[in-house]
């Protein structure tokens, strides 16, 4: 009992990080599940969110900035798959992850030019980010809203895909691109529905962690976007209950490393897990095994 309420606050810290995780892991699964490309731009776009709030906030209320950091992280991701991924649809797979690569290091320089590389401080957003005390631990409210709202959204996310003619179109075109198009699929849609559906999520996951993560420069998107497709592909990159579950547990772990101690280890072991579970696994704890028609 005294372990429990020693490491109560970093458990509830990594209930709420791998939530935030598992926001930004499902636009890895989903882009890699209809396109097969690593969008290595996410984590940016994650980052750009929050720090369209900080200027946005010092200009309007909160109740503008809000959902205007939603709508504007959505249009990024839109014109990032229309300007830089789409012209390279039919070419050779390598050329759309350089451009992935392009895309991060362009946001990531702006963001460095309009910042002048200083860290930001992100907006206190009211009532998520007062402090509240759980079974004796002091923590702030967003910790305990993240998992319900990861939760909540997942579910909407799944029955959109599962019940709607958009999420149909998104499920035939991640088992066969090629037939999906034959069948008269406007693939041009489905890919943008994808991205504004992922670049939604980043900007949910990044109001959340930026509450209690309050500096934002120009290079923090980068590990919790690696982190987000490290859940991914531990959970099985294509499954968006893998990519969920591979978060939760990627948060937890971290967080309790953190609490015996081994903070300087705490990256390392999100890769060491990663690494013993696809020798184990390769596909993934939920992947699909590939078959190759003959």
């Amino acid at each position: 009992m005294e372990w429990f309420s020693r490491n109560l606050p970093y458990l509830l810290a990594g209930i709420s990080v791998g939530g935030q995780y598992a926001l930004i892991a499902i636009g890895y699964t989903m882009v890699y599940g209809i396109l097969r490309l690593i969008n290595f731009a996410h984590g940016d776009i994650f980052m750009v969110a929050g720090l369209i709030m900080i200027y946005a906030s010092t200009v309007m209320p909160m109740y503008i900035s809000i959902p205007l950091v939603l709508v504007a992280t959505v249009v990024i991701g839109f014109l990032v798959e229309r300007v830089a991924y789409k012209p390279l649809r039919s070419a050779p797979r390598m050329s759309i992850m350089i451009s992935a690569i392009g895309v991060s290091y362009l946001l990531q320089n702006l963001a460095l030019y309009i910042t002048g590389g200083l860290a930001q401080q992100y907006p206190a957003i009211p009532w998520i980010s007062d402090t509240i005390t759980v079974f004796g631990a002091t923590t702030k409210r967003v910790t305990v809203i993240t998992p319900f709202l990861t939760i909540i959204l997942v579910i909407a996310l799944v029955t959109l895909i599962k019940y709607t003619k958009i999420g149909m179109a998104m499920r035939a075109a991640s088992k066969d691109f090629e037939t999906s198009q034959l069948m008269g699929i406007k693939i041009n849609s489905v890919i943008s529905m994808t991205f504004i559906i992922g670049s939604f999520l980043a900007a949910v996951g990044s109001l959340l962690f930026f509450t209690n993560y309050t500096g934002v420069t120009p290079t923090v998107g980068a590990m919790p976007g690696l982190k987000a497709f490290v859940a991914a592909v531990f959970g099985g990159i294509g499954s968006i209950p893998g990519a969920v579950i591979g978060a939760f547990i990627i948060g937890i772990c971290e967080n309790i490393i953190k609490g015996m101690g081994w903070t300087t280890f705490s990256d390392a072991f999100t890769f060491a897990l990663l690494i013993v579970i696809l020798i184990a696994k390769p596909t993934g704890l939920f992947g699909e095994k590939s078959t190759d028609k003959v």
